[in-house]
């Protein structure tokens, strides 16, 4: 799960980022049971919400025309680039372009049944096959479209070690980021010069003491922020 050192592409070959890679080398085996977590979490989920799934992917297409999933291209371990799959909540074709931000809950872009998706956060629930392929953990850095990874600093760029998460305390404090970013007159400088580093404070302070058991804590508060 962690890539050896002198594989890591150049950038992420700094000082900065060998403070926490020598912290991860030491949590191999924990790094080793965190995926084998999660291949059996995300293999059981996959099985169990199955038809949840069809059916949310039915209604998707029922209420606005497009397809169920929504794809794009994100960041994850060493920089290596993604599909990330999530059920379309917005107007289809309303995300081409640049990387435009959802301002707020009442964005004119967000359909009916996106609305709902978005509180309970089931449109993550595609994320489940990232997990099984490989590309994403559960408990991680929430990945980033490639033009957000360029702002990162070079510490920042110690959360690309591991995999994408689906979740995170950044991801459980942030939870309402899209109300934090309504209230912007430019949404876009406010979450690389503000959110994002704030966000990765706390990942940076989860790859310090990452251990299964704090995995599984996480899980339980996003259960539990999403209900509140």
């Amino acid at each position: 799960m962690l890539p050896r050192w002198e594989t890591l592409p150049a950038d992420l070959r700094t000082p900065a980022v060998r403070r926490y890679y020598d912290i991860l080398r030491r949590r191999r085996g924990t790094l080793a049971a965190k995926r084998l977590f999660d291949v059996a979490a995300a293999g059981l989920l996959t099985a169990v919400l199955s038809p949840l799934m069809l059916a949310l992917a039915l209604i998707i297409r029922l209420d606005s025309p497009g397809p169920a999933l929504f794809r794009q291209q994100r960041v994850t371990t060493a920089g290596r680039t993604f599909c990330i799959f999530k059920f379309r909540t917005m107007v289809y074709q309303s995300t081409a372009g640049a990387f435009p931000l959802t301002v707020g809950r009442d964005d004119t872009r967000i359909t009916r049944c996106g609305g709902v998706l978005r509180r309970t956060r089931l449109d993550e629930l595609p994320q489940l096959f990232n997990i099984l392929k490989g590309d994403m953990t559960l408990v991680g850095t929430r990945p980033e479209v490639p033009r957000y990874v360029q702002a990162y600093t070079d510490e920042m760029k110690a959360t690309l070690l591991l995999p994408a998460g689906v979740t995170s305390p950044a991801s459980i404090h942030y939870k309402d980021e899209a109300e934090l970013l309504a209230r912007s007159d430019d949404a876009d400088a406010a979450y690389i010069e503000k959110i994002l580093p704030e966000k990765m404070a706390y990942n940076l302070a989860y790859l310090e003491s990452l251990s299964l058991r704090g995995d599984i804590k996480i899980l339980w508060d996003t259960v539990a922020a999403v209900l509140c």
